[in-house]
């Protein structure tokens, strides 16, 4: 289910590829948005777990959606103006800033093995990146805005996230995200021709299944198993990069992304162990891709 779920997100990724060389990213993610407001309410609809739809803890909840909010943009920028392998290569260092951030966030001790961890996957963006080979563009720098807000977002929810319903989780930062970008819709906005509003329509399905399936995931299964599910993404990446946008992955991606993906498990298995939940509590929430993620 974490590989679907994933996979689901490559999807969402690909559709802001191929739309970005068109449309303005704030034109992109109010489309998606818009299509994915009757999917939330259908869910919303079905949903069997009772408790308030309004936050309890609001100021946490506006966290949540600022950095959502700025984390799509910033991804969809990304997506947008970099081939798919390097947006996964540099947003592979999420678990690392997790890592590093929870010390002050979460008030947990950092120990010497996660912090050489740190580095090593620090050292893997570099070699991926070549920045001496070819210049460095606004979209690896919106790609590292992305890994770090989205390490913000989880750590929020790690923090918080058992005091809200899940369907408020989920809700809440996808409609302030989508309302942000309405509101500066007029200022981008270009005709949309009915392909481009279908693959719209395709990146919405997409991201809710993919959430549906990280939930699902995480219901039967512990962090430990699903988080490196994650890494499959670079598998999407040259797939969907050779078949539909002729991108060839660097050789530096793969020795750069392999010491990201060894430097990630490493922080994940250095995690406690948690006791598995009980069948019928609630799963923890993975943020949603850049979009998520």
């Amino acid at each position: 289910m974490g590989l679907m779920g994933f996979a689901c997100f490559a999807v969402y990724d690909m559709s802001i590829k191929y739309l970005g060389g068109g449309y303005h990213p704030f034109q992109i993610i109010a489309a998606a948005g818009f299509m994915a407001l009757p999917l939330l309410a259908l869910y919303v609809a079905l949903d069997r777990e009772t408790g308030p739809l309004f936050p309890r803890r609001t100021g946490w909840m506006a966290v949540r959606a600022v950095t959502l909010t700025l984390n799509g943009m910033l991804g969809t920028y990304a997506f947008s103006t970099l081939p798919l392998a390097q947006c996964y290569v540099i947003l592979f260092s999420m678990p690392l800033f997790i890592a590093a951030l929870s010390p002050v966030m979460l008030k947990e001790r950092i120990d010497p093995v996660r912090m050489l961890a740190i580095l090593i996957g620090l050292v893997g963006v570099v070699i991926a990146l070549e920045p001496g080979k070819a210049p460095l563009q606004w979209g690896h720098a919106a790609a590292l805005g992305g890994a770090v807000l989205g390490a913000v977002f989880y750590i929020v929810i790690r923090k918080v996230g058992s005091d809200e319903r899940t369907a408020t989780t989920l809700i809440w930062p996808l409609l302030v995200q989508f309302l942000v970008a309405a509101a500066l819709l007029p200022f981008v906005w270009k005709p949309m021709p009915m392909g481009d509003l279908l693959v719209s329509g395709w990146m919405a399905v997409a991201l809710v299944v993919g959430m549906l399936f990280i939930i699902a995931a995480y219901r039967i299964a512990p962090a430990l198993v699903v988080a490196p599910m994650q890494y499959s993404q670079i598998i999407w990446a040259a797939i969907f990069g050779a078949l539909l946008f002729g991108e060839t992955m660097e050789r530096s991606v793969i020795p750069g992304a392999a010491l990201i993906i060894i430097a990630g498990l490493i922080v994940v298995m250095r995690q406690d162990r948690a006791p598995l939940p009980p069948p019928d509590a609630e799963p923890p929430m993975m943020p949603p891709p850049v979009a998520p993620a």
